[in-house]
């Protein structure tokens, strides 16, 4: 039987595309003829020819990846159920961080399984993502009002992240009286201390663990860390801790429980900076360790060196309340390698669910709950002590830990046989976190367990040192008005109605990547063998987990062609950050130490050189030629220069700017020849998924953004994954186990997100070999399409060899804002009356548009969107005509509102039929902005970010 290449076994795939029934025949948008007519109107008879022209041939696959054969949605569910049931949902009482929690099912149908909420995108187009951001809003709120600080962000990644994130922010306001050393007390959560010991080693900052009750200050450390309750369960009062941390210089960070908060004096009362901390408990599954929403809240005075997105209220052009992204100045794309973090991304969806559970809740429930759980933990207190154990908690929350004398070995036994973990500490201890979801039965038989049956009906009365809290808390009406499923209901359907998804249109992002997130590939998120594990659940009861971390390890390492891949990094800046620091332990390793220099192209993601930073590389830039490319005269110059300090190059690959640059074998060839390491940004990876891979043709370490190319939802702005492969000699400097290990860990999980990986396994699976490929191929000549179709009104700003680009074009604006007055903004926003999202503005270049169709969109949906920008040029044509005003044109006011063409006088120079029904396909299907252009100047004027009172409204 004929061998087929690989390019040969996708054509012969797309003679009819593929079967009725396959994933991949409903994933890729168009079917056979879409595909042939966009072949022919590029000029091309087939595919094979068509990528052939666009892939460099010397980086071109032979032969096919070696994946399993594709299977059907059903067959793999199917599969995937049964590999998730060799996992075991034992009761977990580990506490650590993690609890379990009840996610009300109105939040889990209308938000956690609702694409109107996981399908969209990170908030750049504020006009268009009204009703996340409010969530958000309501997240901030959340946030202040519980920490009782000045100002809170929208959310970071894990809790150890967010710590992490305090010591570089501390590490920016350092004092010149103290030194580079922070103190972090003992009974902070385990993997919050190994998160913190990584982020600092590289930075040069000594980190002291120990007692923070004899601890003396002699260090003079710009920073503390406290957790709140103690990881052991205790409440100690801090109050004369950070006294005399304020008197030594440094700021005082406290890692504090949410749910605690609404019983306990908030840490902004008793002197903290920042606080921290995890709003996991708040509805989000444990997920056997994410994605969850962290939280990062500060005081005024450090709110622009504070890590991540920031939800202000601001006005539109009605003068309306509008919210938008604040304080736009301190992402990373903008200060580089002067960014105080690489933080790149928020946990949205994540955000939202916590957010909604307070308002659903409100004040009262959240305190009627953590009464609850506290009552509890109470009662177990004193059963156990009444039986003669020795309870070593005196003051608590909801944890305790116990020395179990001569029964230990007994008792742990019996947990054992009932199915119940329980935390072990190294002095033979044991703890027992309760939580949300600790029934009246399940106190009952920990107590028999226990021996303890009917010993606890003594009243339990908490005694937290005067701690208890005072202050009122989420007294906005938004937390008070919910509390009926119906009325949440509505709320939540009236704030995805305000947001633009994928259920409504494209979006086109440029290095953003909007795949159709499949719901085949969802459902598994939500099964209890997957949602209901704990992190630090011991290996024996994971099998089913570990088999697939096992097998998308092991598909991913073949799709890229590397020796081994973690999947601990929790987005793709952490997967830069865990990248980096695997080549730099490698270089340590082999006593080269020096080998400190970075050199990245001036087109590379803002990330990048805020990673490198981070990672303890000094970044020199390389300059790109006038087609965008990497400058290879200039890196061959750098490369020689630097040529003993070396360590690697950071190299986005298709470019940034959308191309297949020549020259990549050579620019990893010369890396090698002067003892750098390749780094390679793999945002761009669903360009050469099953065409090429970065392990073959010379980078050394590469992430993936699983949230891009393997279709794990962008969920408003988050959660990401961005898993490394490495080469050989890297593996051993991949990510550790944070709980047992210390260092290396980026995340505050072993395996970071572990619950949204299956969404990745389940695309693989069901794609096969061939779907990869045709999917990759399909995105390509979609990008194609789109710029053969604009070229002729808006110039594609760089191609590549055959006049081609890979699976983005970058379409250049520039110069109508000469001729007509037009800005990109203005097209960006006249885009919304059409019905779109616009593609990434102003990036990689001011003043254009990056536009990413994917594979999954249709060629009807994609002739709609030529069809929408080809009539805007119409529009600025006009201008420029001066058949339309310079200054009072549909472009210049968009977008249009419901309530801007219901004035009773319409005193512009165009109709409102224009304004509002451009082209008549907006009239079957109209997508309204719920808000005028937003002023950003305002908003960043009057800066507010948390719920306004209502008379604001």
């Amino acid at each position: 039987m004929e061998t087929l290449t690989q390019s040969e076994l996708a054509v012969q795939k797309h003679a009819d595309l593929f079967p009725y029934d396959s994933f991949a025949r409903r994933h890729i948008g168009p079917d056979a003829r879409s595909r042939d007519e966009m072949l022919e109107a590029l000029g091309y008879e087939s595919m094979e020819k068509f990528i052939g022209e666009v892939v460099p041939e010397n980086i071109l696959l032979e032969t096919p990846l070696d994946l399993p054969g594709p299977l059907t949605e059903v067959e793999a569910l199917a599969e995937l159920r049964k590999i998730a049931a060799k996992n075991q949902v034992w009761k977990s009482y580990l506490g650590t961080g993690y609890h379990d929690t009840i996610t009300p099912p109105v939040i889990q149908r209308n938000i956690l399984e609702n694409p109107g909420w996981y399908t969209a995108y990170t908030p750049y187009q504020a006009e268009i993502s009204q009703g996340r951001m409010e969530a958000l809003l309501n997240f901030q709120t959340l946030i202040i009002d519980l920490t009782g600080m000045d100002i809170a962000n929208a959310s970071l990644l894990d809790e150890g992240t967010a710590a992490a994130e305090a010591i570089q922010l501390a590490y920016s306001a350092k004092k010149e009286s103290t030194r580079d050393v922070i103190f972090v007390s003992e009974a902070c959560h385990p993997q919050t201390i190994a998160v913190i010991q990584t982020r600092a080693q590289p930075l040069g900052i000594e980190v002291v663990v120990g007692d923070h009750e004899s601890y003396a200050f002699a260090e003079k450390p710009f920073a503390v860390v406290v957790q709140y309750p103690a990881s052991h369960g205790e409440i100690y009062c801090y109050e004369s801790f950070v006294e005399a941390a304020h008197e030594a210089g440094g700021l005082v960070v406290v890692a504090a429980d949410l749910l605690a908060l609404t019983l306990l004096k908030p840490p902004g009362e008793w002197g903290a900076d920042v606080v921290v901390g995890s709003s996991q408990r708040f509805g989000v599954p444990l997920g056997f360790g994410g994605p969850h929403a962290a939280f990062f809240a500060t005081r005024d005075a450090y709110k622009r060196s504070m890590p991540g997105r920031l939800i202000g209220v601001s006005v539109d052009s009605n003068g309306n309340r509008a919210l938008r992204l604040s304080l736009q100045t301190r992402e990373q794309h903008i200060r580089r390698d002067k960014a105080t973090s690489n933080i790149c991304t928020a946990q949205v969806l994540l955000a939202v669910i916590a957010s909604s559970y307070a308002v659903y809740h409100g004040p009262e429930g959240l305190k009627s709950i953590a009464r609850d759980v506290n009552k509890k933990t109470g009662m177990l207190a004193n059963a156990l002590r009444q039986t003669g154990y020795q309870v070593l908690t005196q003051s608590f929350f909801d944890t305790l830990q116990i020395d179990l004398g001569e029964m230990s070995g007994t008792i742990i036994e019996k947990l054992a046989e009932a199915k119940i973990n329980v935390r072990q500490f190294a002095d033979g201890t044991i703890g027992l976190s309760l939580d949300e979801a600790t029934s009246e039965s399940d106190l009952a038989q920990l107590l028999e367990i226990f021996g303890a049956s009917n010993t606890y009906q003594e009243a339990y009365a908490p005694d937290w040192h005067n701690l208890q809290r005072r202050s009122a808390f989420l007294t906005h009406p938004i937390f008070n008005s919910h509390h009926s499923e119906s009325e949440l209901m509505r709320y939540l359907k009236r704030l995805e109605n305000r947001d633009l998804s994928l259920t409504h249109s494209m979006i086109a992002l440029g290095s953003c990547t909007m795949k159709l997130n499949a719901a085949a590939e969802m459902f598994p998120v939500t099964w209890p063998e997957i949602g209901k594990i704990h992190p630090h659940a011991p290996l024996s009861q994971i099998e089913g987990y570990r088999q697939i971390f096992a097998e998308l390890e092991s598909w991913l390492a073949t799709i890229t062609g590397f020796a081994a891949v973690s999947l601990q990094p929790n987005s793709g800046a952490q997967g830069e950050y865990a990248g980096l620091l695997a080549i730099r332990g490698w270089h340590r390793s082999r006593g080269d130490e020096q080998r400190n220099i970075c050199l990245i192209p001036t087109s590379a993601h803002g990330t990048n050189p805020a990673s490198a930073v981070m990672a303890g590389f000094r970044v020199v830039p390389v300059s790109c030629d006038a087609n965008g490319n990497v400058n290879i005269d200039d890196l061959r110059a750098k490369a020689a220069e630097h040529t003993g300090h070396l360590g690697a190059l950071m190299v986005t690959y298709p470019s940034t700017h959308g191309v297949f640059e020549e020259g990549i074998v050579e620019i990893c060839a010369l890396i090698h020849e002067n003892g750098g390491q390749v780094y390679m940004d793999g945002a761009n990876m669903n360009a050469q998924v099953g065409l090429c891979r970065p392990g073959d043709f010379g980078a050394d370490v590469c992430h993936l953004n699983l949230h891009k190319t393997f279709c794990i939802p962008h969920g408003g702005g988050g959660p990401g994954v961005g898993p490394i492969g490495v080469v050989a000699h890297l593996a051993p400097f991949l990510p550790t186990d944070p709980f047992v290990a210390t260092p290396s860990s980026v995340s505050a999980a072993r395996w970071g997100s572990a619950s949204i990986t299956v969404i990745s396994w389940m695309y693989i699976r069901m794609m096969g070999a061939a779907g990869l490929v045709a999917a990759t191929e399909i995105a390509i000549l979609n990008a194609n399409y789109i710029a053969h179709r604009l070229d002729d009104y808006f110039p594609i700003l760089y191609k590549g060899k055959n006049n081609l680009v890979a699976h983005e074009c970058i379409l250049d604006l520039r110069g109508f804002k000469a001729s007509a007055g037009i800005e990109v903004e203005d097209v960006a926003k006249r885009l919304i009356d059409y019905g779109f999202h616009s593609p990434t503005m102003s990036w990689p270049v001011a003043g254009t548009l990056m536009v990413e169709p994917t594979e999954s969109e249709s060629k009807e949906e994609i002739d709609r969107f030529c069809d929408a920008m080809n009539a805007i040029y119409q529009e600025i044509q006009e201008v420029i005509d001066g058949t339309s005003d310079r200054k009072n044109n549909a472009l210049k006011h968009a977008p249009h509102t419901a309530q801007t063409l219901l004035v009773e006088s319409w005193d512009r120079p165009y109709s409102r039929e224009k304004a509002a029904y451009p082209l008549p396909y907006t009239r079957d299907s109209k997508f309204w902005p719920a808000v005028g252009r937003v002023d950003n100047v305002y908003g960043d004027r009057n800066l507010v970010c948390s719920c306004l009172p209502m008379d604001a409204y």
